[in-house]
């Protein structure tokens, strides 16, 4: 059974919009639906037919006239699919394809040799976006000496060291989210509809792919995902890690004022990482901590992201930045970053919701275009540049500085308040015995 949403239904149906003025060949596979010009749905055998001369039918073709409009389509094709073209059959097609154009139009040959030249120039820029992502993540995993106490702990540089100033942290999280964002190819969401559960992040895009080919068409969406989990875990390190409770109540308010930037800037991914860092169990349970923090800030921010009635806060306030956007005067108006995995959950249950071939057999452009109104949008927002000063020390620390695995911020939360009954005794002596067996053998 499809889930429920609330696309579901909706384009499961063509409806009969009476006459149309479009004339195509007759076909045995069906006519073509249109409504106020727009194709809505047809079989793909008639869509061929409509397309492939045969004795009785061809278009009215001349390459002159062609030719340009065969530019306009590989133009649109390579600028917002390029990472299609990382296949080397795709490549050749092309080069062949600008061979035939060269031999029959000489405007069109040039327009196509500076497609292919821009083509080139962003495969290239990914290509060095993912050798630079693969070393950062190697240099976060590099692991302290040691984490066995608070006072080797309290040897690593904070965050408050790095920046503490909130709105100059929201921005340089803001440069991250947008980088990040720029490199994710709308074909990865296609390949991501594969997986079985898009809705948690640490899963949604666990690989069932043995092919290293396969798994680096969603690596960009992939990487992305990672950052969002990497955040979240730093802001619970950054809480968990000082030995002092004034200390861990200062960094609680400051992330409280890093978020609430966040949302001023319309960065709802970042701002929706540090509230669930702060909402991991072992910085929620540090009470005596949390006693001494004015809450009052981050309980409206959690209640704009709150998950009731299908995240309907946060789809206004997305709303009131999309329109904000769209009548931007400057550059930081135009920044718009949604919360990413509900992006992907909706575009999922968008595409598994509604059938792709209607009950007559015929292709569901419906759904086809509400996919491409949404994938749309979010190449709008990932093409802003981020108008922010770049600070590479504070960039350097967020993507690179150690934080702790979940037994070590639990272990980090019982040596800062000590555990409450004997349940929690029991967990950190033994979170106490794993992680020493663990520094042993490394």
């Amino acid at each position: 059974m499809p889930p429920t949403t609330p696309y579901a239904g909706k384009f499961n149906s063509c409806p009969s919009y009476g006459n149309n003025n479009h004339v195509q060949p007759p076909s045995p596979y069906g006519e073509m639906c249109y409504h106020d010009n727009s194709l809505v749905s047809a079989s793909l055998e008639a869509l061929i037919q409509h397309l492939v001369p045969t004795v009785d039918y061809y278009p009215d073709i001349r390459f002159r006239e062609v030719a340009p409009k065969l530019v306009q389509l590989l133009t649109e094709w390579t600028e917002t699919f390029p990472y299609d073209f990382r296949d080397d059959r795709m490549m050749r097609c092309l080069k062949d394809m600008t061979l035939h154009v060269a031999r029959g139009d000489e405007y069109s040959w040039r327009a196509m040799q500076q497609m292919t030249q821009r083509l080139i120039k962003r495969l290239s820029a990914l290509g060095q976006y993912e050798e630079a992502v693969a070393a950062l993540n190697a240099a976060a995993q590099e692991r302290p000496a040691s984490l066995k106490t608070k006072q080797a702990s309290a040897q690593r540089a904070d965050i408050l060291s790095a920046c503490d100033d909130p709105f100059i942290l929201a921005q340089q999280l803001t440069h991250i989210e947008l980088d990040r964002l720029s490199f994710i190819g709308p074909e990865e969401f296609i390949q991501s509809f594969a997986m079985k559960d898009p809705l948690e992040n640490h899963k949604l895009l666990c690989s069932c792919y043995s092919d290293k080919t396969k798994k680096r068409k969603t690596s960009n969406l992939e990487a992305y995902v990672s950052w969002f989990n990497r955040l979240s875990y730093l802001v619970a390190t950054e809480i968990c890690m000082p030995a002092k409770k004034k200390h861990r109540a200062r960094i609680i308010e400051f992330f409280i004022d890093v978020a609430q930037e966040c949302f001023n800037i319309g960065n709802f991914n970042s701002l929706m990482a540090i509230i669930t860092g702060m909402n991991m169990s072992p910085v929620a349970r540090l009470k005596k901590t949390w006693n001494k923090v004015n809450t009052d800030k981050f309980e409206i921010l959690e209640h704009q992201m709150d998950p009731s009635s299908n995240f309907s806060n946060y789809r206004t306030a997305l709303r009131g930045a999309t329109q904000r956007s769209e009548t931007a005067h400057s550059s930081q108006e135009k920044i718009v970053i949604p919360f990413f995995s509900l992006l992907i959950k909706d575009i999922y249950f968008l595409n598994e919701g509604c059938a792709n071939r209607l009950s007559n057999g015929h292709i569901n452009f419906e759904k086809l275009w509400e996919l491409a109104k949404q994938v749309s949008e979010f190449l709008v927002w990932r093409q802003v540049i981020c108008p922010f000063d770049r600070d590479r020390r504070i960039l350097q620390y967020l993507v690179t500085t150690s934080v702790y695995t979940e037994d070590e911020l639990h272990l980090a939360s019982y040596e800062s308040e000590g555990p409450e009954n004997n349940m929690e005794k029991d967990s950190r002596r033994s979170l106490r015995s794993s992680l020493l067996h663990r520094e042993n053998r490394s």
